[in-house]
């Protein structure tokens, strides 16, 4: 009964693409963590160790403290996520097949473990527990001939229907304007990092985006009970599931939360389905191991025991976002945009090399990845490559002192010092040497509008609302941080 014959083609294809979302996460690992989160990043690694236990937040790197731990780490993940991506486990015969499955996907999921335990708020997103979530469940899926266990199919559906589900009530309850339908009006200006489409989208009429907003409804509130039914209705639910998150992958940059709920929406596709649109079809397969099917029905009962608090979340009044409720990430709650803001507030970083700045004093600026600083730069299309520090940026400006970011004082610092770890998560640094001072404004953003762009060829109108941090030494900057204990 826990043969899944019917989902060779859809484990095939949901292994290869986890594969790659598990390679862009160990590739921004590789680039990004320890400038961030390792021995001297902006949070650093010692912090974790020192105030964190073992217990509550387990990670390799509580136990080896060490860049050169996170590199090995990080570098071991992506040739494994490779070795994925080609399947490699399928190349051996059929005995021998699952157990090199279960042993890949179930190294990825520890090595990455590690790096959101202790990657502290640079790795504080749903997505980053929705992939662990979902490596864990890609461990019991076999491979090679067998028929891979329908509970776990089912179990991957429970992913799916949690993510959108949850997503869905947490907009119901927490703005009114996603219930008088006019979020989309300021969304694709104020989320995180537009993209290239996120001004197009803004300027379509209301009624497109009551329309669409309403739309958002259907499909995270109604939609996701159609996963358990029988095919071809799951699948339809799928694809319009995989409908709605391209949208929003061709509107915006969330990382890979957007492709790794499409990742997640192939569970909801038969082979039969399948094989009517795609030119694979399933072989004879084999009956699912008896160890297998065990293993299957263990992981079913422990996600059973595990949804009690997430569900109890999802359907309280006072629900949370992208909570973990275990240290491993085994069953979470989801959840995006609870409530929408009104303006967009930005952090811009500047420079200057002169000894004492003054009111004449030339202040040159720190360009990030993703971050609209320039007002004349098109929006960057990121995703699904993830950005920590410019999304860390876009929360930082909502308040207007860094007293709730406490890594901004270490990114002066670092700003001040040229680190050249630091700087390489910026898009471009003014300066060949270190500065002498630096500083932050906050500013107010809009897009502009269709006459501006055209008279201008700005796509962003700014005005400063006032300052983040006044200019500062090297000196300055590391007295303050010593004084509040954030250096």
């Amino acid at each position: 009964m826990w043969q899944g014959e019917g989902f060779w083609v859809a484990r095939l294809l949901f292994q290869r693409a986890l594969a790659v979302i598990y390679l862009l996460a160990f590739l921004v690992a590789a680039r990004q963590f320890r400038p961030l989160a390792g021995e001297d990043g902006l949070l650093p690694l010692d912090r974790y160790v020192e105030t964190v236990s073992f217990r509550d937040r387990p990670s390799l790197f509580h136990l080896v403290p060490s860049d050169r731990a996170i590199g090995i780490a990080a570098w071991a993940g992506v040739l494994l996520s490779l070795a994925a991506l080609v399947g490699v486990p399928y190349w051996f015969p059929d005995p021998y097949a699952t157990p090199a499955s279960m042993a890949l996907w179930a190294t990825m999921w520890l090595l990455y473990l590690s790096f959101v335990n202790a990657g502290q708020t640079f790795y504080g997103y749903g997505w980053e527990s929705m992939l662990l979530e979902t490596g864990f469940l890609a461990v019991f899926l076999g491979a090679g001939s067998v028929a891979p266990p329908v509970v776990v199919i089912v179990l991957l559906q429970w992913v799916l229907f949690r993510n959108m589900f949850g997503a869905g009530l947490i907009k119901l309850r927490g703005d009114e304007c996603w219930r008088d339908l006019t979020c989309m009006e300021y969304h694709y200006e104020t989320q995180p990092i537009p993209n290239p489409a996120s001004w197009f989208a803004h300027h379509r009429s209301k009624a497109f985006h009551r329309i669409e907003t309403f739309g958002n409804h259907v499909v995270e509130l109604a939609v996701p009970f159609l996963y358990f039914a029988p095919q071809p209705v799951a699948a339809l639910a799928g694809a319009a599931t995989i409908g709605f998150q391209g949208w929003l992958m061709v509107t915006g940059n969330f990382a890979w939360l957007n492709a790794l709920t499409i990742v997640l929406a192939i569970s909801t596709f038969g082979d039969g389905v399948l094989a009517a649109v795609l030119p694979i079809s399933a072989p004879a397969t084999a009956a699912t191991p008896l160890y297998l099917q065990v293993a299957a029905i263990l992981v079913a009962l422990l996600v059973l025991t595990r949804s009690v608090e997430p569900v109890r979340n999802m359907l309280s009044r006072s629900q949370v976002m992208n909570t973990s409720f275990d240290p491993l990430h085994l069953v979470n709650t989801y959840g995006a945009f609870g409530s929408i803001t009104r303006d967009r507030y930005e952090i811009v970083v500047e420079g200057t090399t002169d000894g004492e700045p003054t009111d004449e004093t030339e202040w040159r600026e720190y360009r990030f990845e993703g971050k609209p600083t320039d007002p004349e730069r098109r929006p960057p299309q990121i995703a699904p490559y993830h950005l920590r520090l410019d999304w860390q940026m876009w929360f930082a400006a909502m308040s207007p002192t860094p007293y709730r970011s406490p890594w901004f004082t270490r990114l002066l610092v670092r700003l001040l010092e040229g680190d050249a770890a630091t700087l390489s998560l910026l898009a471009e640094v003014p300066f060949d040497d270190p500065p002498t001072h630096v500083r932050a404004t906050r500013y107010r953003y809009r897009f502009t509008t269709p006459e501006e762009r055209a008279e201008t060829g700005r796509w962003w109108h700014r005005e400063r609302v006032g300052s983040y941090v006044d200019p500062v030494s090297l000196d300055d900057v590391r007295d303050r941080g010593r004084r509040r204990g954030r250096l």
